[in-house]
């Protein structure tokens, strides 16, 4: 449906003031993946569709402690607008806020008529264009992970419960205060494919799964999920963070992606039961694609200074370039499902990541290994995490910055203008933390020198 159908439109309009339904959350994710939007009236939404909810460019380059970051199109432009339209497709009440509908937008640059080059849903819509012209439809399953938190009378953030040893379980066991019951009734009305849910390792961490759905869709509902989740936290006086590594005495929370791809006919062309491990040579070569590009896949996947804290030996978050036949201790998982359910686990990725970039950069990369025709090698056998037989991914942030400027075929299927865009932000984040002085230094150096 056109938004700029008038007809339609009004359509929508009525049917969500019979709902009693008065305002609409117009919703759109910024370069870190978190919501930028404005509540529209609903007796206003005609001109919103018409003629759009203008918006500086520069939403894109501020940090997250609303800082202006010089990236080219933006200060240096004179701070231009971007126009954002509803996209009422995507209209869905929201259970938690009586009266409100959210939805998603379309971003468009009014300069060129065509979309900003910080969109990253449109990013995707390029990346999943390409697969569509070599006959692949990639589907997605998303799983993340994220800690929810209390206030502390310091004014601090410590962990919901502290319980040990509750990997897996569901109940008041783990979950005092049924956090997890209410989140999942409450994120089920928004139709984002929400399946289950269960505590995770440490205390106070969740995972709640998505269903597979095709990669657009599976970025939608993560994105929706993340924002969700967190809303329902505030309204509580708690903080629900993706953060990749919160707390120092707990491991980290993770954003794993199960990715098939269709065919036109919707087979799954993974599958090839007299292929070697019952993959297809499409399979085997996607896989050789995401290890070929997982130093730079780890900028979009693992995009914070933080995310580096996240890897080492023994914590199942992957730091070497590996793949193995359901071995959760490699990079790339290959689940034991075959047939409709052949797929590959990438679990490089972290909860903070944007769920549109990683899924665009994951599908770039696997597509470059299907055009490339490579096999991956031998994959791994028993635990993992030894560097005699495979290549460590990137320590740091910056270095996987360099990894992806360097990966020019990666950074052209992802488009000049975004790579460009994202390298200036993200750099200009880690100059922003080398320069801090952290608690750690303090307590390291103060009363000693």
């Amino acid at each position: 449906m056109s938004a700029h159908d008038p007809q339609e439109v009004r359509r929508h309009m009525d049917r969500l003031t019979a709902d009693g339904i008065d305002v609409v959350r117009v919703t759109y994710p910024d370069l870190l993946g978190t919501d930028r939007g404005r509540d529209v009236l609903v007796e206003e939404l005609d001109r919103a569709c018409a003629h759009g909810l203008a918006f500086c460019r520069a939403v894109y380059h501020t940090s997250p402690q609303g800082d202006v970051v010089p990236v080219s199109g933006g200060l240096d432009a004179g701070l231009p607008d971007i126009c954002v339209r509803p996209d009422l497709d995507t209209l869905v009440a929201l259970p938690w806020e009586p009266g409100v509908a959210g939805c998603l937008a379309e971003v468009v640059d009014p300069a060129t008529g065509g979309p900003a080059a910080e969109s990253p849903r449109d990013l995707l819509r390029a990346v999943l264009e390409r697969c569509a012209g070599h006959g692949l439809r990639p589907v997605v399953g998303p799983e993340l992970e994220y800690f929810l938190c209390e206030s502390t009378q310091t004014g601090g953030w410590r962990r919901y419960s502290t319980e040990a040893g509750v990997v897996y379980t569901t109940g008041l066991r783990a979950d005092p205060d049924n956090h997890l019951l209410r989140t999942l009734r409450a994120v089920r009305g928004l139709g984002i494919g929400v399946l289950s849910g269960n505590h995770e390792f440490d205390g106070g961490q969740f995972e709640i799964n998505l269903a597979h759905a095709d990669a657009m869709t599976a970025a939608d509902h993560a994105f929706r999920f993340k924002a969700a989740v967190k809303e329902l936290a505030r309204k509580e006086g708690r903080l629900a963070t993706f953060m990749a590594k919160p707390f120092n005495d707990a491991g980290g929370s993770g954003f794993h992606l199960h990715l098939s791809c269709e065919d036109d006919r919707s087979g799954n062309v993974f599958d090839d039961p007299t292929a070697p491990y019952g993959l297809s040579a499409t399979a085997r070569h996607a896989v050789a694609g995401v290890l070929a590009h997982a130093p730079a896949l780890a900028a979009l996947l693992n995009p914070t200074v933080n995310s580096y804290k996240r890897f080492g030996p023994d914590t199942l978050a992957p730091w070497l370039i590996d793949w193995g036949l359901d071995n959760r201790s490699a990079m790339v998982r290959i689940p034991p499902e075959r047939g409709a359910g052949a797929r590959l686990e990438l679990r490089l990725g972290d909860a903070g990541a944007n769920p549109y970039l990683a899924i665009a950069a994951t599908v770039a990369a696997a597509l470059l290994g299907v055009l490339a025709g490579e096999e991956p090698p031998a994959p791994l056998e028993g635990y993992g995490y030894d560097t005699t037989r495979s290549a460590v991914l990137p320590t740091s942030l910056s270095s996987a910055l360099d990894a992806l400027e360097a990966d020019t075929d990666l950074a052209e299927l992802l488009g000049k203008g975004f790579t460009t865009s994202y390298l200036s932000y993200k750099r200009n984040e880690v100059e922003r933390f080398q320069r801090h002085v952290t608690d750690w230094e303090f307590t390291e150096y103060a009363y000693h020198l």
